[in-house]
């Protein structure tokens, strides 16, 4: 019961795939009623199907404003999982203004104004909440050819622990996830070279590959009432990455 979500609202962006489509998923089959945003309609027509309970869908691009409006607007907001994002490895003598730029834009500007209109959403309802942002190991660490990349989570980390404090008055709970690289459909190419596999394996302690589902399980639990003391803080779900 501890991790029951009947009559709450969720929003999860960036959910046609991967790790926001499990977090969709696993929040609507916990009783929510989830709002999954992606920007590609084939991606989420599926999602009530594998769900096997209702799921909304909104085809929009969370960089835009009206899609930051929607979400502002939204009567009712319990649960926002800011997932949406996006990485382009180069070392970091070699990265352009474009990727520069790309990455700031989703990572940190597009995580914040998503934040701050849920936030905005769930002070007007009054009813608190919690926003649970999808960060990554490299919010804590750093590594070759994600500089940027590291950057950004390091901003979204930091911008988890300020939201906890400004945002307790009103009983809004803001936490981030922080998994190691995760087996999805985009990164399963890459398991497959034994090389690639061999290095991923040898810097996670338990020397199991994460799924989508082990990052969807932790959001949930944020989510639940089973974390109503848990704020500010980051879930690594990295098989004991950073603790190396």
């Amino acid at each position: 019961m501890m991790n029951d979500l009947t009559g709450l609202t969720a929003v999860v962006t960036g959910a046609g795939r991967g790790i926001g489509r499990a977090c969709a998923i696993r929040l609507a089959q916990a009783g929510a009623n989830v709002i999954a945003i992606a920007r590609t309609e084939s991606d989420l027509a599926t999602l009530s199907g594998e769900a096997g309970v209702p799921v909304t869908t909104w085809v929009a691009d969370v960089t835009d404003a009206a899609t930051v409006a929607k979400i502002r607007d939204l009567p009712q907001l319990d649960i926002l999982v800011n997932n949406a994002g996006t990485n382009k490895l180069q070392h970091v003598l070699d990265v352009d203004d474009e990727t520069l730029d790309m990455l700031i834009a989703l990572n940190i500007r597009s995580a914040f104004k998503m934040a701050q209109a849920g936030a905005a959403a769930m002070v007007r309802a009054g009813r608190g909440g919690s926003i649970i942002n999808i960060s990554s190991q490299m919010g804590h660490v750093g590594s070759a050819k994600r500089s940027v990349y590291s950057m950004t989570k390091h901003a979204v980390e930091g911008l988890t622990k300020s939201m906890a404090v400004e945002l307790a008055e009103h009983k809004i709970r803001s936490n981030s996830v922080a998994p190691t690289v995760v087996e999805t459909s985009m990164t399963a190419p890459f398991f497959k070279d034994p090389a690639y596999r061999e290095m991923a394996m040898g810097m996670i302690p338990l020397k199991m590959i994460a799924q989508p589902d082990d990052v969807a399980a932790a959001v949930v639990y944020l989510a639940s009432p089973g974390a109503r003391m848990v704020t500010g803080t980051s879930l690594r779900v990295d098989g004991g990455a950073t603790a190396l």
